[in-house]
Formats: structure tokens, C-alpha cells, sequence
């Protein structure tokens, strides 16, 4: 066992261990780090990529394009009636003779094709095993002939802490909201899931409802379409189903008919913003 955070009279940290650290704190895979202009690619012409400002790590490496200033990629011309992917590495070196290290920007330029072109490989190393070149792929940049029709950024950003505190942060309170004879409860089980139930009772003859709006002002921010599940009780006994679907701010009913009274009990879980 050796100390790696405090004085010993002689440089020690190696930027292995420095890594293992990085590793333990963010893990091993590969991210942008939030900071400058998250790396965002910008396409100039078809023979030139700017990477603006931004921090990534990969397998524990951080490296960097400073910020205030951006780096230029060249790129290899496409070729009239074919197709190609390019891959834009940010690649590890070490010097196995006096062990310096460095990142830069490297083209992997793909194979022209007629159509369906492939991503071409790239080097996969370890650093923590001492491997001296270790891409990380960063961007594909896809030609169609002379042209680049698209640039994908190939990284995630990185969570902050105050991303992750975000996702704890909740209130679970039950509310209740009313409208149009509907009552509505609903309580947050996580910081986008919430545990909703809708009531309502109609009197006399209970018509076959195909999808009919119940309610405007639902006071969720629902994130997509989605539907929860109605039975039609009366007393003790269930007398039918339907199911109500969230859509923005509505709620929409949908249940078959029935000859008497009856009450809709709905209930489910909903995603929301």
C-alpha cells in the first residue's frame, strides 16, 4: 500500500492512479464533462469539422479543448455517387521511451460504398493495464458523394451532482385537483413518476364513451401520450373497464356502456417532466 494524496519528499502521483481516481468518481466509460461548449461540433465546409471548447473523459483520461478557442479537424473529400462514414477520434498516446502522454483529434476515414457504408474500427486499449493508444470515438461524420449530411456527436454529457441531487428532489405530498365532477389525487413516487387516481359517478343510463375529454387543466407536464386503466364500479362489483389517456394538458375517457349508474375509479402511474 502506498499513499497517493499527501507529501513523501519525491513526486509519487502517477497519472495512472490520477486516472483511477478520475474512474472512481465518474466511471470508466466515456462522456463530455459539462464545461465551455460541451465539445459541439461545428461543420465549416465539407473538408473542415471546428470542435468548440470542452472537457471529456474517457477510461479516466481528461483532456481538453481550452476554452474561448475551438480545434480544426480536417476532413478527406467525399466521393461523387458513394456514401462514407468517417469517425472522429480523440486519441491517447504514450511514449513507451520516456512515457509522455498526449490526446489530439485523429480521422478514421471509412470505406466508400454505394450504399449502407460501415463505421470504420478504431484502436480499443486499457489504459490502467498501460496500453500506449486508446481512441475514443467522438463523432461520425457521413458523406453522400461531395457532401456531409450529418455529424453525430457520439458522447453523452456527463450529470452533474446537482443534476443527480435534481433527480431525489421531490415533494410526495398527495394533491388533489377538481374538474368537470372529475376528482383527481395525485402524489409523486420519484422525481418523474407520479401515482395518479381519478373519480367521478354518473347518474342514469351510463353511455358507451369513445374518447371524450374530462378534463383541460390536468396540473401535471406530461411527458408523452400515456394511459392509465378505469373499471366501472357499482357498490362492490365491477361492472366494465375503459381507460384514460393523458395527453398534454387533457384527459380523455374512453369506457363501454351500461344500463344504470356508475362509478369510474382510474389509477396508474404517469411519466412527467
Amino acid at each position: 500500500m502506498e499513499i497517493v494524496s499527501g507529501r513523501t519528499g519525491k513526486p509519487h502521483v502517477t497519472s495512472q492512479q490520477f486516472r483511477q481516481i478520475i474512474e472512481g468518481i465518474i466511471g470508466d466509460e466515456s462522456c463530455i464533462l459539462p464545461s465551455g461548449e460541451n465539445l459541439e461540433p461545428e461543420l465549416v465546409s465539407n473538408n473542415l469539422l471546428k470542435i468548440r471548447s470542452g472537457m471529456m473523459c474517457h477510461h479516466g483520461n481528461v483532456s481538453s479543448v481550452k476554452i474561448g478557442t475551438y480545434d480544426e479537424v480536417e476532413l478527406t473529400n467525399g466521393s461523387q455517387g458513394m456514401k462514407r462514414i468517417d469517425l472522429v477520434v480523440n486519441r491517447y498516446t504514450r511514449n513507451e521511451e520516456d512515457n509522455t502522454e498526449k490526446n489530439e483529434w485523429i480521422v478514421i476515414m471509412g470505406t466508400p460504398a454505394e450504399s449502407n457504408p460501415t463505421v470504420p474500427e478504431y484502436t480499443k486499449g486499457n489504459l490502467q493495464e498501460g496500453d500506449l493508444v486508446d481512441d475514443c470515438p467522438a463523432f461520425e461524420v457521413h458523406f453522400d458523394g461531395i457532401n456531409i449530411t450529418e455529424v453525430t456527436k457520439m458522447l453523452e454529457i456527463a450529470k452533474t451532482n446537482k443534476d443527480l441531487s435534481k433527480l431525489l428532489d421531490y415533494d410526495p405530498t398527495e394533491k388533489t385537483y377538481f374538474e368537470n365532477g372529475w376528482t383527481m389525487k395525485y402524489r409523486h413516487i420519484s422525481h418523474n413518476q407520479v401515482y395518479v387516481t381519478l373519480q367521478n359517478t354518473n347518474t342514469g343510463v351510463t353511455e358507451a364513451i369513445p374518447n371524450n375529454l374530462i378534463m383541460a387543466g390536468v396540473p401535471l407536464r406530461i411527458l408523452f401520450a400515456q394511459c392509465v386503466p378505469v373499471k366501472m364500479v357499482v357498490g362492490n362489483s365491477i361492472v366494465g373497464y375503459g381507460s384514460i389517456t393523458f395527453s398534454g394538458k387533457g384527459a380523455y375517457l374512453q369506457s363501454v356502456a351500461y344500463g344504470n349508474s356508475a362509478s369510474w375509479f382510474g389509477y396508474g402511474v404517469v411519466i412527467v417532466e
